[in-house]
């Protein structure tokens, strides 16, 4: 922890990406310090070396040490101790009615009070914030969730709504509150769509399947599709759980990646070919409208490729092809005319799927699509 930031300040950070590794690996690391086996005199070492290099931060890579330093103190003692150091001045710069005061080591304050039991101070202190901020405000939450308080702790997270607050967040906190209590019908209503957000729509459906194995899983895509208002981005969960039908249904009416599209063509061909070839055709024709990013004239040809694989299978090559050269002719384009040249006119010209003409590689930047 000690070398992050002297490690990475002059490091340009500002894709996030790196932050997101840090962040990953004090997740990893950070239970291995807790549990490790010390005496106080030299966990009292550590938690000297580690505030010095949360004071040494530059850019608070180490926020998740603050967040979890009640648990690093491995006793109310020392969390109590840590504590009696920062509230005071905590105290006093949410106190001033002047705007801008900051604390480095707000969290480690709050995080010591709550693992040393003196859940009223840190009820209290929180209560001088002249705003709401829901990464303070968490340990409030879990204070009164530890006393038993549950609906007072619901009360005090939805309470913690406000401009640039998290709403995801505080609905994943709010749904474990409700999970915790049974209460499984209500935190699917009205938390499990939005508090399980993932980057690709799949993700988002597998942790609300995990969390409530109870619930029909097409019920639940319906429900996703119909929240986020773009159905595309649930093709693949759907595919993945079977609901071919349904899958197609989403892609049509939504705007699923091309290239998505295109790979369950090819995947489940010997499963169900007449899915493919639907999915296939319309790989083709949310390319030629222009749909997709960066893709390349491989792009295009794998997409024909696996739609003509399933119309071999079910017997209808002659027009299938007929149906790209209708659907090319009428978007013309780079990506028209590597269809056109993979299939001519003359259909008895045409090349086989998988014997595809080669073509000089091109990309271009289309409409983006939904992620999966």
């Amino acid at each position: 922890m000690e070398r992050i930031w002297p490690a990475f300040q002059d490091v340009d950070t500002s894709s996030g990406a790196l932050g997101s590794a840090v962040y990953w690996a004090q997740d990893e690391l950070l239970p291995i310090a807790i549990g490790a086996p010390a005496d106080r005199k030299t966990r009292d070492k550590w938690l000297d070396r580690l505030w010095q290099a949360i004071e040494d931060d530059g850019v608070d890579y180490l926020f998740v040490v603050g967040d979890r330093w009640g648990k690093l103190c491995d006793s109310p003692e020392v969390a109590s101790s840590w504590a009696d150091r920062l509230l005071g001045l905590l105290r006093t710069a949410w106190s001033d009615p002047r705007p801008g005061n900051y604390v480095r080591g707000t969290s480690v304050c709050l995080s010591s009070l709550l693992a040393a039991g003196r859940h009223q101070e840190l009820l209290e202190v929180l209560a001088l914030q002249r705003f709401p901020f829901w990464h303070d405000r968490k340990f409030g939450m879990q204070a009164l969730a530890s006393e038993g308080r549950m609906d007072e702790a619901l009360a005090y997270a939805e309470a913690s709504r406000g401009l640039n607050q998290p709403d995801t967040a505080i609905d994943a906190a709010c749904e474990k509150i409700l999970l915790d209590l049974g209460r499984v019908d209500e935190a699917y209503d009205k938390y499990a769509l939005t508090a399980n957000g993932s980057s690709t729509g799949l993700g988002t459906f597998r942790a609300i399947v995990k969390k409530y194995p109870g619930r029909d899983p097409k019920k639940i895509l319906l429900d996703l599709a119909r929240s986020s208002g773009e159905s595309g981005r649930w093709f693949a969960a759907a595919k993945d759980a079977g609901f071919l039908d349904l899958a197609l249904e989403f892609a049509n009416t939504g705007r699923t990646d091309p290239r998505t599209l295109s790979r369950a063509s090819r995947d489940l061909l010997k499963r169900d070919a007449r899915f493919c070839l639907e999915a296939g055709r319309l790989a083709i024709q949310r390319i030629l409208e222009g749909y997709g990013y960066e893709l390349t004239g491989m792009d295009v040809i794998d997409a024909y490729n696996h739609f003509m694989a399933a119309a071999q299978t079910l017997g209808i090559a002659a027009q299938a092809r007929a149906d790209v050269l209708a659907i090319a002719t009428k978007h013309p384009g780079a990506a028209s005319d590597i269809l056109i040249r993979q299939c001519p006119v003359d259909s008895q010209a045409c090349e086989a799927p998988g014997k595809a003409i080669e073509t000089e590689p091109r990309t271009w930047t289309t409409r983006s699509p939904t992620r999966h």
